[in-house]
């Protein structure tokens, strides 16, 4: 299984923003903490279902925690952030074309 690092942001009377390092411009939010994951896991399998036909490439795989602290543009966004794992399990179709 595969995990993802979400970086959730929360700014006062707001709710958690959730955005993905390794999948650019994908985007969720929740009110609490559990409903931020939630959306995560949601939007994570979202976008993989339709990634290769709406961007003619492959889903991204992600990045080790190691690996993304030697990215700069994670670290900054990073700062002041929450950092969950979501795992994401790819379906067998998804499996079959990697």
């Amino acid at each position: 299984m595969r995990h993802y690092i979400a970086v959730i942001h929360k700014e006062v009377n707001s709710c958690y923003g959730v955005s993905f390092p390794d999948v650019s411009g994908i985007m969720t939010a929740g009110d609490t903490l559990d409903e931020a994951y939630r959306q995560a896991c949601e939007v994570l399998e979202f976008a993989a279902e339709s990634w290769t036909e709406d961007t003619a490439s492959e889903f991204p795989m992600p990045r080790s925690i190691d690996e993304l602290r030697l990215d700069p543009g994670f670290v900054e966004s990073a700062r002041d952030a929450i950092l969950m794992a979501v795992p994401f399990e790819p379906s067998p179709t998804r499996l079959a074309a990697e």
